[in-house]
């Protein structure tokens, strides 16, 4: 009687065993599939692939100085140009200054321009198109006024007043 139990338990295991390996089997399965689903193209986004399109006019000049300046043309209606030097990156390190502009064509027809600084305070765009901060209000603009005129003592330096 004690044999056939064994052989049972025995039989039992190996059940479990193949259960097991077959719900592994079907998670991978599974995961294949989302994955598969997933690197799908989706709607949107680039067009496809299909005739390169022509630079119409190219100009571009580098210096031995660090200076350059450089325009372009394409055939689709995108134009860009911008000038350059060293300057200041960020604390401590060298950077470049530069000021340019593109434009291109939307999807809507209209033509969108940008003109733009990039400095040691970073890629300041500017374009008719793009959303401006609304303007402070007067009493926060007061209270940084005076927060400029009247700075916080350094910390442990003794407090005037009060």
């Amino acid at each position: 009687m004690r044999g056939i139990r064994e052989e049972e338990e025995r039989r039992g295991a190996k059940d479990d065993a193949r259960v097991a390996g077959v719900l592994q089997l079907v998670l991978v399965v599974l995961v294949c599939v989302v994955a598969a689903a997933s690197a799908r193209p989706q709607r949107g986004g680039a067009p496809p692939a299909g005739e390169p399109i022509a630079i119409v006019n190219l100009q571009s000049e580098v210096n031995l100085d660090g200076t350059f300046s450089y325009t372009y043309e394409s055939a689709n209606g995108i134009k860009a140009e911008a000038r350059g030097q060293p300057g200041q990156g960020p604390p401590g390190e060298e950077g470049t200054s530069e000021q340019g502009s593109f434009s291109y064509v939307g999807d809507d027809g209209q033509t969108y321009s940008v003109t733009y600084t990039a400095d040691e305070n970073g890629f300041v765009p500017a374009g008719a198109h793009l959303p401006t901060p609304p303007p402070i209000p007067e009493a926060i603009q007061r209270a940084l006024e005076f927060n400029e005129k009247n700075p916080e003592p350094e910390e442990g330096a003794p407090r005037k007043g009060r």
